[in-house]
């Protein structure tokens, strides 16, 4: 499986638009070479960089398995998105402490062998994370980087 977006690249500076210093939208995201026997995907981005612990910037969960992307701005929808560690549902972008260095944002594409996740409304990123466990059946990465 293949996870890519049109807004950066592999290790490749998440541009200020889809950051604290922008407006802070989600960006787009593709995947392509998904398994046959795929029935959902769930999309974490997280920041293992952040001080103290992973700091989760998004969950999406219970994606279709016939969806292909999510557009640009895709988190405003607020259809089963967890609650990220901002403490809100959605997408919260890059937005690390000033002069700490460069931080690395994994957004990671998961297919699962289930159609639905059975989490509940409001649940955070760690715990989806937590739900999808046994049911993987493959992942993309993507990593962006941002520093200010």
């Amino acid at each position: 499986m293949r996870l890519t977006s049109s807004a950066f690249g592999e290790n490749v500076r998440i541009p200020d638009r889809y950051t604290c210093e922008g407006i802070d939208v989600s960006p787009p995201l593709a995947w392509s070479d998904v398994p046959a026997k795929t029935r959902s995907f769930v999309l974490i981005c997280s920041d293992p960089d952040a001080l103290g612990k992973v700091f989760h910037h998004w969950g999406v969960y219970n994606i279709p398995a016939t969806a292909t992307h999510l557009p640009e701005n895709w988190a405003s929808s607020g259809r089963q998105q967890a609650v990220n560690d901002f403490g809100r549902a959605g997408y919260g972008g890059p937005c690390p402490p000033e002069g700490l260095g460069t931080h690395h944002y994994h957004f990671v594409l998961y297919a699962l062998d289930m159609a639905e996740l059975p989490v509940r409304q409001g649940a955070s990123c760690a715990a989806v994370h937590r739900a999808l466990k046994n049911h993987v059946i493959a992942t993309a990465e993507l990593i962006g980087i941002f520093a200010r």
